[in-house]
C-alpha cells in the first residue's frame, strides 16, 4: 500500500516534468494548473554529515493561500547513495543521488508531516551539497521558491546546518 502511494506522487511528478510541452496533453494540463489554486510551499530543516551517514530533518510549510492535499519534496546530493537504504515512510529513491518524499497534506498556514532522513553514502565524503526543493505541488502555482529551493553545504564534521 505505501508503495502504491509513493508510486503515484512520482508518477504525478513526472507528468507535471514534461507540462511543458507545446501542442501536447501535458501543455493543456499545465493551463489548467495556471487556473488552479495558489499555495507558498516551504521547507526549514537540518542537514548533518558524519562519515559515510548523512541526517535530514524537514518541516514542510504551507503559507497559502489554498491548502493543498499533498505535494513531494525532492532531495537531491552530490555524493552517491549506498545500494541499500531504509526510507522514510513516504519516500522513495529517485535515482543514484536523489530522493523524493510526499509531504502529506499541508493546510492553510500550517506543517506536513515531519520528514526524517538517514542515507547511506556509498563511501565517506569530506562534504556533501544537499539541495531540497518541490519536485511536485499538488497541482498548485507557487509564486515564490526562495523558501523551497534550498542548498546546504554539509561537512564531515557531524555538525547540523540549519536551512
Amino acid at each position: 500500500m505505501r508503495r502504491g502511494a509513493v508510486r503515484s506522487v512520482v508518477v504525478a511528478g513526472l507528468l507535471a516534468l514534461g507540462a511543458g510541452v507545446p501542442g501536447s496533453a501535458q501543455a493543456s494540463a499545465q493551463a489548467s494548473v495556471a487556473d488552479g489554486p495558489e499555495a507558498d510551499v516551504a521547507y526549514h530543516g537540518r542537514v548533518a554529515l558524519s562519515g559515510a551517514r548523512l541526517r535530514i530533518w524537514l518541516v514542510p510549510e504551507n503559507d497559502g493561500p489554498a491548502a493543498l492535499p499533498n505535494a513531494t519534496l525532492r532531495v537531491r546530493l552530490s555524493a552517491e547513495l549506498a545500494d541499500r537504504q531504509r526510507l522514510a515512510e513516504g519516500c522513495a529513491r529517485a535515482g543514484s543521488r536523489e530522493v523524493v518524499c510526499e509531504t502529506g497534506p499541508l493546510p492553510l498556514h500550517g506543517q506536513g508531516r515531519h520528514v526524517a532522513l538517514l542515507l547511506e553514502l556509498r563511501e565517506p565524503a569530506p562534504e556533501v551539497a544537499v539541495r531540497v526543493d518541490t519536485w511536485w505541488n499538488g497541482g498548485a502555482t507557487d509564486r515564490n521558491h526562495t523558501n523551497n529551493e534550498h542548498v546546504v553545504l554539509a561537512l564531515d564534521t557531524g555538525d547540523t546546518y540549519a536551512f
